[in-house]
């Protein structure tokens, strides 16, 4: 591991002030579990890491305000998956965070830090587009919003200025109740990145939401208001025609995880799997709320 300047910045308007002077020599240091095996092995290069551990503003809270959730930049993968799970709202979130790394790694990895990794096979990544999430951002001159589809621009490449830090996540509280399902596929049981992994969402207006994840560069969101999806009367094969077409929206590489004949074929299984999961549970939704 090479050596590096080590700051410790008090405040958010600090920490983008480094940021702004040291350039792209600066590295951000929240949860840390991409970046320190990245450094240690030479992968990443860093003459300075700015810990933002310590800015209040960035410390881990997630709450709903103004009909909306906000997760903000300090808050663990375990913590996401803990307050789901009491809120009773966004399983495949919940589902999501539960399966990033191992435990050890979700009690460190931060959700806003997955994100800005914009690793293709980021798992909670295709939840989080497909519900028409936010990423705050602020820098040296204010703050700003972007829509997550925009955020993540492809492979490793994100839409951030030398002196931008993510500070929190929006997700929009809509109106229409929604069931939703989190479905992948991995080469093994336990710790591994996801071959393929995607989003269902199913709301009032009818309308179905596909988030695809490992099979593009950046996220794909895909929302169709095929009644056949919908339709308890259409044949299999209909409804197996019309998530085909949804599914041909992806661009799957080969590599050493599986190939992109795998990936596309296995996608329209996954999808058929998370359209019945985000039936049933926007089933349950209607049932409970009359």
């Amino acid at each position: 591991m090479q050596p590096f300047d080590y700051l410790i910045p008090e405040t958010l308007h600090d920490a983008c002030t480094m940021l702004a002077e040291r350039g792209h020599d600066a590295r951000l240091l929240g949860g840390g579990t991409d970046l320190t095996v990245g450094l240690r092995q030479g992968d990443v290069k860093a003459d300075v890491l700015i810990d933002l551990k310590r800015i209040d503003t960035l410390q881990s809270d997630i709450r709903i305000d103004d009909d909306d959730l906000w997760i903000f930049a300090g808050t663990t993968m375990t913590q996401v998956a803990a307050y789901l799970a009491d809120l009773d709202r966004f399983p495949a979130l919940q589902q999501a965070a539960n399966v990033v790394g191992s435990i050890q790694i979700r009690n460190r990895a931060t959700l806003v830090g997955n994100i800005c990794n914009a690793s293709p096979a980021a798992d909670t990544v295709p939840v989080l587009a497909a519900f028409n999430t936010f990423i705050e951002i602020t820098g040296i001159d204010g703050q700003r919003t972007q829509r997550l589809v925009d955020f993540i621009q492809g492979n490793r490449v994100i839409d951030l200025k030398s002196d931008e830090i993510v500070s929190a996540v929006r997700i929009p509280l809509s109106q229409l109740r929604r069931g939703c399902s989190f479905e992948r596929i991995t080469r093994r049981r336990g710790v591994d990145l996801a071959t393929a992994n995607l989003c269902c969402t199913i709301g009032d207006d009818n309308t179905v939401v596909f988030g695809f994840g490992s099979v593009a560069p950046r996220p794909l969101v895909i929302q169709s208001n095929d009644d056949v999806l919908l339709d308890a009367k259409a044949t299999a094969e209909d409804r197996a025609k019309a998530l085909e077409k949804i599914c041909a929206h992806a661009n799957p590489i080969s590599d050493v995880r599986a190939s992109a004949a795998y990936r596309s074929a296995m996608l329209c299984i996954m999808a058929e799997r998370a359209l019945g999961v985000a039936k049933m549970r926007y089933a349950a939704i209607t049932a409970n709320s009359g």
